[in-house]
């Protein structure tokens, strides 16, 4: 408890092994936030951090631990390219993630800013090292934030993202993402060809179908200029 500035803890592992810490009494300071370079700040408090994606071997095993243990609710989920399970606690559309992979880790961290253009700034500095880009600038479809991933030190990837979605919780309707994960960009240079392919599926199928209502929505553009 010490270690981590808090009244109490208790630690156990998740069915994936996972090492959780639920704790109580952080401490708080009254000194401002000071970030590392000029930006807005984070959209934090009542929402949390942001989100934490993990991967696991047998998502079949989480889901029951994470709803019916910890109290997470499902928010949606994909079974194409890959699976994954998407969580809330509080309005924000995901607190935690998992992806089935063929081990556990940290697939990834988020953070969201108060201000768009701190991601595209961020953007820019992150693309002096091209290296450091994972997942290219893109819009998720179901939790709407726009963002980048990068590499960290560590080797898990980093989302820096704005424009999350919040939800009514009370009245939230799980559903299954078809669509694929974004509505656009987010290349994303870590998955295997096989896994980029059937995406470019995914994609062109979606966009096919939705040509109907493309054509309303450019119908409606003309009538207004």
């Amino acid at each position: 408890a010490d270690e981590r500035f808090v009244r109490d803890l208790i630690v156990f592992n998740d069915p994936a092994g996972n090492r959780l810490e639920v704790m109580h009494g952080a401490e708080t300071t009254t000194d401002p936030f000071k970030p590392g370079r000029a930006i807005s700040g984070f959209r934090t408090g009542p929402l949390g951090m942001g989100h934490a994606v993990l991967t696991c071997e047998n998502i079949d095993a989480i889901v029951p631990f994470y709803v019916d243990i910890l109290g997470f609710k499902l928010s949606d989920y994909f079974l194409q390219p890959f699976a994954a399970y998407l969580f809330h606690i509080n309005p924000r559309h995901h607190s935690l993630a998992f992806v089935q992979s063929s081990k556990p880790g940290i697939h990834h961290l988020m953070v969201e800013t108060c201000f768009l253009d701190d991601v595209g700034q961020g953007y820019d500095l992150a693309q002096r090292n091209p290296e450091m880009i994972a997942t290219t600038f893109g819009r998720h479809v179901n939790d709407n934030v726009m963002s980048f991933y990068s590499w960290s030190p560590s080797k898990f990837m980093f989302e820096y993202g704005w424009g999350g979605r919040s939800i009514d919780t009370g009245n939230w309707q799980v559903k299954v993402i078809t669509e694929g994960p974004s509505l656009w960009g987010h290349e994303r240079h870590w998955i295997t060809e096989e896994q980029r392919q059937a995406l470019l599926r995914i994609y062109l199928s979606f966009r096919h179908e939705n040509e109907d209502q493309a054509e309303i929505g450019r119908a409606s553009c003309r009538e207004r200029v």
